[in-house]
């Protein structure tokens, strides 16, 4: 719908139009609307202009509300504190401090609880003592599993450096932390760990990259043939935004790590 207002053209807007309107991530603008900070559409789902005029100086209450990183979950929570504690944190850590009234659940994605990336970074010292009393005389010992989390690294990684290193483990399998700590400190070691995670990284944003444009380009032949008549049936227009969508986010991946 567009309204004249003075000498200019207006238009109402939907949902990611008034994102970038006001210059707010997609999911920012979700948990304003969430928590009231953003008014509801007022013409059929759409904000009119007048109310979009009004939610112009909102930007930086949202974020100094919700920061400028999407929410996480729990298992990412862990993931977060585990390397922040040095710790083996685990999803159920996180949930414990969450049932104590320490961290809240800000929104939800797919039904899961979500959480402020902020939020969970401040609950550094409060997760060392959940961690410590589930764990018990077990503290100083770390699973494979753990110390990965410990360390940030793939399980596979951490596996071949343990390896490398020739780590002892206890009859339990387990590792000491003191030495999984002693790897993350090993600065030469890190960088070398996090160079041939990024050359894989960017390896498979390649190929990933590859497959979609192919897919995409099988799609075009298609919808020639069907243009020519040589195909009796359309393509899916669905492949092609699934794809196209996959591309772009293969691409952003591969410049984000080139750079």
């Amino acid at each position: 719908m567009i309204m004249e207002t003075d000498s200019n053209l207006r238009v109402d807007l939907g949902v990611r139009q008034l994102a970038a309107r006001l210059g707010l991530a997609d999911w920012q603008l979700r948990l304003a609307r969430g928590h009231g900070l953003i008014p509801e559409p007022d013409m059929n789902g759409r904000w009119s202009a007048e109310l979009v005029e009004r939610c112009q100086g909102d930007k930086a209450r949202i974020i100094a509300a919700f920061g400028d990183q999407p929410p996480i979950g729990a298992g990412k929570a862990a993931e977060l504190l585990a390397v922040r504690v040095r710790l083996d944190v685990e999803r159920a850590d996180v949930e414990v401090l969450v049932a104590r009234g320490e961290l809240r659940v800000v929104g939800r994605y797919q039904q899961y609880p979500v959480y402020l990336v902020h939020e969970v970074e401040a609950l550094a010292d409060r997760v060392a003592e959940v961690v410590a009393a589930r764990k018990g005389p077990l503290l100083d010992r770390v699973e494979a599993k753990g110390a990965a989390l410990v360390l940030g690294w793939p399980k596979g990684v951490f596996g071949r450096i343990a390896a490398e290193r020739a780590l002892p483990t206890d009859q339990l399998s387990r590792y000491a932390l003191a030495d999984v700590r002693a790897l993350a400190a090993d600065t030469d070691l890190t960088a070398r760990v996090h160079a041939e995670w990024h050359d894989q990284a960017v390896a498979q944003a390649r190929r990933n990259e590859q497959r979609y444009a192919d897919t995409l380009r099988k799609w075009m032949l298609h919808c020639s043939a069907y243009l020519d008549r040589a195909a009796e049936t359309p393509p899916n227009p669905a492949t092609a935004t699934r794809a196209l969508r996959a591309l772009t986010t293969a691409r952003s991946t591969v410049n984000a790590q080139a750079a």
